[in-house]
């Protein structure tokens, strides 16, 4: 196509207001380029690379489609059919697609960029729900910062996180991208991330998605895709509230959920997507539909046909289609025609698109500068902020007789145990695509640095982790994936381990499960180590070499052996390309770890689900006596974590016994270092209501703060509470509300704090 002269155009005018230079261009506008703005495809890169002796017109016709799907992409950009595009990361090819919608296409409209920059693009750093247990905004912050860079230098202007589904569901595989079970915890996980990839708009910084609206944290039974049941209640008290956060600090764009919400589709769901998310929650931007969820509609049997489905999609309030091949919102003229789909919809949800990207700045500057991107993702202060980040997400579940920290100098062998041990794959966890697996430091590589030619370092791979009896779709696009060979033999490799284990003076056991057995589209059944690696633990225990056990998951495995026989247990997550560095550190004392749970761990898969924030309902003395055989209690509580110190609170004040509906408070607690070193505490303040509208639960947190403590100091530590940590989403009232009631209120270092305190709500 042959473009016109828009050099004169109003839009094309920088000083000109963004409502001016939207209006100007919508005015020129087909509806088929209209459509075409609300199309978002995935570009299949790695399809380019295939020889060019291949015949492609003797393949199936499925693999011809991926061949040729760069093409078509291509083709739909130039005739003004696609407004954006995801998961190229090269920016040469950005360059070169952002051409042909500048400088080939009728109106040169640039393209949004869209990858999931999930925990980092080429600096990996430990994922999601890692980043929560550290309980520090300002770190989350950071680290999306620095994503952020990376992104925007190679052309990518757009990013589908933060994930902020609330699960309380271990099972379910994306449990790791996300905040864990708590509403507040995840609302300042979700701001800190926006925060972190907007901040000012300006040449370094990407747009925001949180995902996914709303409720897909509660499939059932924890398997991905289904559908979710959730309560009124539970929407708003539990499911938006990180939402909210993340609307309020700003979010550009909100991705809309694939499944089937108490019995809607969320994609084309208006209630959610227009009432609650607009009128309720404040969100000025513009919606994305995940992976071909509008045409899922047809799948799903809510929509009669593709036409339908775009239909209800853009009535709804979904402005952007996510789509691999023939998007459902290419019949959106015929909607539009066929009288299905009003005209004012379909521009409300152009205009919105165009705004973000008048607003990021690409009709200025559309453009990257290649040379200058490859120093921006290489940039060594990124990946030694990686190595402090990760630091700060351990979490000491338990040492006895303070096993830990190492002393290096009291050592002369150490085996290091374990497949996962020796992985720079599985140490980044999932959800990568632009990573250097050959720059990633394993535990393995992040012990021998540490400790040098002091100590004599052994290595044993033992038992094997078995693969996905299903395997991981992501595998197919990622070649540095190492499975375990076929013939791997574990009664050799176990015994090997133990004979290891045995001749040291202490072993790191790592276990847990593989990156791809966690993630998307990788829910479990079981919350078991897979494999043998129990029987090998309990193996090397029997030696009588001291164990130090080092969990490698994003969710919370089954340790009810470990916790009763081992005496040093530390959840490491998928800590990312320095995460080797980060384990040494911590394990040999260089850091105090600090980080706190952010979901309560079972003690195993028959409890869950399992929340911390229950209500007392009937007999709350017998609330850990539900099941006849066992302790209906968890196995580590939420918030839990040690440290290489210890801290004792003293002083809990409240600085007033009564306060009116709608005033604020203040809760001010002491909180010492009796330790001999400097250390993080995670201070965490909870509520309980004890009556009112509806009943509430035993315990909420409301408040929290990382501190750093020096050694034999004290720190005081104050809260507020107001309206907003008191009110609550009640379906007696079908409304928000807050009782003039009185509150307990606990200030601590988990959810079982017991330094306790009370206030009264009076009526106004």
């Amino acid at each position: 196509m042959t473009t016109v002269d828009t050099t004169t155009f109003a839009y094309r005018n920088a000083s000109l207001p963004v409502e001016e230079r939207v209006a100007d261009l919508m005015s020129r506008l087909s509806p088929a380029q209209k459509a075409g703005q609300l199309s978002l495809y995935f570009y299949m890169a790695v399809a380019m690379n295939i020889p060019a002796d291949v015949d492609i017109a003797s393949l199936p016709p499925e693999s011809q489609a991926f061949l040729r799907q760069p093409s078509m992409v291509q083709d739909a950009i130039r005739r003004g059919g696609a407004g954006s595009v995801l998961f190229v990361t090269d920016p040469a090819q950005i360059n070169q697609l952002q051409k042909i919608a500048v400088e080939q296409a009728e109106h040169g409209i640039p393209l949004l960029v869209g990858f999931d920059v999930i925990h980092g693009l080429r600096t990996i750093f430990p994922v999601p729900i890692a980043m929560a247990a550290t309980w520090s905004p300002d770190d989350i912050q950071a680290a999306q910062t620095i994503a952020a860079r990376e992104a925007r230098a190679v052309g990518i202007n757009w990013t589908f996180a933060p994930m902020l589904d609330i699960s309380r569901d271990p099972r379910w595989g994306r449990i790791i991208e996300g905040p864990g079970e708590d509403p507040v915890l995840g609302a300042a996980f979700g701001a800190a991330q926006v925060r972190g990839f907007q901040g000012a708009m300006t040449e370094h910084n990407i747009l925001a998605g949180p995902k996914h609206f709303a409720g897909y944290g509660a499939a059932r039974g924890g398997r991905d895709y289904d559908d979710a049941e959730v309560s009124e209640s539970e929407l708003y008290n539990v499911y938006l509230p990180p939402f909210r956060a993340a609307i309020e600090a700003g979010a550009a764009n909100v991705m809309s959920a694939y499944m089937d919400l108490n019995g809607v589709p969320a994609s084309g769901n208006r209630r959610l997507l227009t009432d609650v998310l607009r009128g309720e929650l404040g969100f000025k931007g513009f919606t994305v539909s995940d992976a071909n969820a509008v045409r899922s509609m047809e799948t799903q049997h809510f929509a009669k046909d593709l036409t339908d489905a775009a239909a209800r999609g853009v009535h709804a309030g979904l402005d952007v289609e996510m789509a691999i091949f023939d998007p459902a919102y290419d019949r959106i003229p015929d909607a539009v025609a066929q009288g299905k789909l009003s005209e004012e919809d379909l521009n409300i949800a152009v205009r919105r698109v165009l705004d973000a990207k008048f607003r990021l700045g690409l009709f200025e500057n559309p453009y990257v500068d290649v040379d200058a991107a490859t120093s921006a993702v290489n940039a060594p202060d990124s990946r030694e902020a990686a190595q402090r980040a990760a630091e700060k997400t351990m979490v000491l579940l338990k040492n006895a007789d303070r096993t830990l920290p190492l002393k290096a100098e009291e050592l002369s062998s150490v085996a290091v145990i374990g497949q996962l041990a020796d992985s720079k794959r599985d140490i980044l966890g999932p959800w990568v695509f632009d990573h250097d697996t050959a720059e990633a430091v394993s535990i393995l590589d992040g012990l021998r640095a540490r400790l040098g030619g002091q100590v004599r370092l052994d290595h044993a791979p033992g038992a094997s982790i078995p693969d996905r009896v299903y395997p991981s779709p992501f595998d197919r696009m990622d070649t540095t994936v190492i499975p375990t060979p076929a013939d791997y033999d574990d009664d050799a490799e176990i015994a090997r381990a133990v004979e290891l284990a045995a001749a040291a003076d202490i072993a790191i056991v790592v276990v847990g499960e593989r990156q791809n057995q966690i993630g998307e589209k990788a829910s479990t059944s079981t919350l078991a180590l897979g494999g043998r690696q129990l029987e090998q633990l309990q193996r090397i225990s029997a030696t009588g070499t001291p164990v130090v056990l080092a969990v490698m998951s994003g969710r919370p495995v089954d340790l009810q052996w470990a916790d009763a026989n081992i005496p040093a247990i530390i959840q490491v997550w998928y800590p990312g390309t320095r995460g080797g560095d980060a384990v040494a550190s911590v394990l040999l004392g260089d850091v105090s770890p600090a980080a706190r749970l952010p979901f309560s761990w079972p003690r195993h898969v028959g409890q869950v689900p399992m929340i911390y924030a229950h209500h007392r309902t009937f007999v709350p003395q017998e609330q850990g006596e539900r099941y006849f055989n066992e302790p209906s209690t968890p196995l580590y509580p939420f918030g839990h974590g040690l440290s290489y110190t210890d801290f004792e609170y003293a002083n809990l004040s409240v600085d007033r016994d009564n306060v009116r509906v709608g005033e604020s408070l203040t809760v001010s607690v002491d909180v010492a270092n009796v330790g001999d070193r400097e250390a993080d505490e995670v201070v965490q303040l909870y509520i309980h209501q004890r009556y009112g509208t509806s009943s509430r639960p035993v315990r909420e947190l409301k408040a929290f703060e990382r501190v750093t403590i020096a050694a034999g100091s004290t720190v005081p530590v104050r809260f507020t509470l107001g309206p907003g940590e008191l009110k609550y989403w009640s379906d007696a009232t079908r409304g928000y509300v807050q009782d003039a009631t009185e509150f307990d209120v606990w200030v601590g270092g988990s959810s079982t704090a017991d330094l306790a305190g009370s206030f009264t709500v009076t009526e106004n």
